[in-house]
């Protein structure tokens, strides 16, 4: 490790965290670069520029890959000194050493292989929502994680807020009473999806596709299919419009309610064609009680769908949003991050009076959530992160993934698929389904072209 821990850096972190705000660039500005966090960036272009560009204020950049080499040579400007890769593991087998920490903003395929690779190093990751592209690769990470003993989290930027952390405090200490259903919706997908690949082409100059395809069965470049940024609509390579969002607009209702361990699932969709998900779908998960909370609906909407606005007392609904009903009255959330509440029924008289009671509990993130991470690492703190893998990350990702199963097996438009039964804890398939094989591989993935499964 590059970064050491001394007398002036734990005054400097512990003073900063008591006034409970820390900005990451003044901690690090009188350090000599011995005393910097070296950072390495997979992924640099789209989400990827601005994890870069946090990273790089946060300590110094060591290390940028990608498989798009346009991406490479902005990255060679933004990141003076940086050394250039097309492959992470090549850049960690040449820099391993030289590497504190490292973030990975790639497709979501491959996350894991990622995120693992670098953990198992002994080097803290940050890592792009969803956490995985599958239900096994996100419990997986979290035990990798906590194996190896590094500071992680997961980017779902949400969580770092005081709104979120507030509204998840207020439920919990019983703003709704007993909870009965959670309604979540989504504008996205704002990518094309539900459709046909088109026609291949050569590959264009700029892009290592062998690289970029990593663990996924081959196939032919298609313009304008894949990269940059359509990737996130086919099954190979993304989670569609739950794997994009859900980390962010489920987060408050996870962080108040607990969502784990659906007991089914099921869904009806635009249908699709087992290549590219659906224009839009309609899924349920039920989940048990747990020692605290009453079982509970959990209703999640995409490509358009919304709930009625009789819901919210006769108003539209956001173009995307959550609802949690109790028996005290509603939670309205208008922001996909979970920042803002409007409570419709008896619960608003109470709403002052409680938060008062446990707005001192609510936790601050240092430096905002990217920051958060790297105050974790200074302190060698791994539970400091809201989003970290192996408690909360993890279990947030395999619980929204679980949807793309009752997805996949709604393949017939408009038409009610069939039911998934769940064992959350073995994560297995319960019972007799259609098609069990190819649902299984969105459980746990058989990595392709050499990649090792984890």
């Amino acid at each position: 490790m590059t970064l050491r821990t001394n007398r002036r850096n734990f005054l400097k972190t512990s003073a900063v965290a008591g006034a409970g705000v820390m900005i990451v660039s003044d901690l690090l500005a009188n350090e000599s670069p011995n005393e910097q966090i070296a950072f390495a960036a997979v992924g640099i272009g789209g989400k990827g520029s601005s994890d870069s560009a946090d990273a790089a204020r946060s300590g110094r950049m060591v290390a940028v890959c990608d498989t798009n080499r346009n991406q490479l040579k902005g990255g060679e400007k933004r990141f003076p000194g940086a050394k250039l890769y097309e492959d992470y593991r090549v850049m960690f087998d040449e820099l391993g050493k030289s590497i504190d920490a490292f973030t990975v903003s790639t497709t979501d395929h491959m996350h894991a292989v990622i995120a693992a690779a670098g953990m198992r190093m002994g080097k803290h990751c940050f890592c792009q929502k969803p956490l995985t592209r599958t239900i096994y690769e996100a419990r997986r990470l979290g035990e990798i994680a906590r194996e190896n003993k590094v500071i992680t989290q997961m980017g779902n930027q949400g969580s770092a807020g005081s709104g979120l952390r507030e509204s998840a405090a207020l439920i919990r200490a019983g703003l709704l009473g007993k909870v009965s259903e959670v309604i979540v919706w989504s504008n996205r997908p704002v990518w094309p999806q539900g459709g046909e690949r088109g026609q291949e082409a050569p590959v264009p100059e700029y892009l290592n596709w062998d690289l970029w395809l990593g663990n996924a069965p081959k196939r032919p470049f298609v313009p304008g299919a894949y990269d940059p940024f359509a990737w996130r609509g086919w099954w190979d390579f993304g989670s569609g419009a739950l794997g994009d969002m859900a980390c962010h607009t489920v987060n408050v209702a996870f962080a108040a309610l607990d969502i784990r361990n659906p007991t089914w699932v099921e869904a009806i969709t635009s249908g699709h064609n087992f290549d590219s998900l659906p224009k839009w779908s309609n899924i349920t998960f039920e989940f048990p009680a747990n020692d605290w909370r009453p079982g509970f609906k959990f209703t999640w909407m995409d490509g358009g769908k919304r709930p009625d606005p009789e819901l919210l007392e006769g108003e539209q609904p956001s173009g995307s949003g959550l609802v949690i009903i109790g028996e005290k009255g509603k939670f309205y959330s208008k922001n996909d991050y979970g920042q803002d509440r409007t409570l419709f029924g008896a619960c608003k008289e109470d709403e002052a009076a409680l938060l008062e009671k446990v707005k001192p509990t609510v936790p601050v993130a240092p430096g905002g959530h990217f920051g958060e991470w790297v105050e974790a690492i200074k302190r060698n703190d791994p539970k400091l992160p809201w989003s970290n893998f192996p408690d909360y990350a993890g279990p947030l990702t395999e619980t929204i993934l679980l949807g793309n199963l009752a997805v996949w097996a709604a393949n017939k438009p408009e038409e009610k698929g069939q039911r998934v039964n769940w064992d959350a804890k073995n994560l297995q398939i319960v019972g007799n389904v259609e098609d069990r094989a190819r649902l299984e591989s969105l459980v746990k993935p058989q990595y392709q072209n050499g990649y090792e499964n984890l």
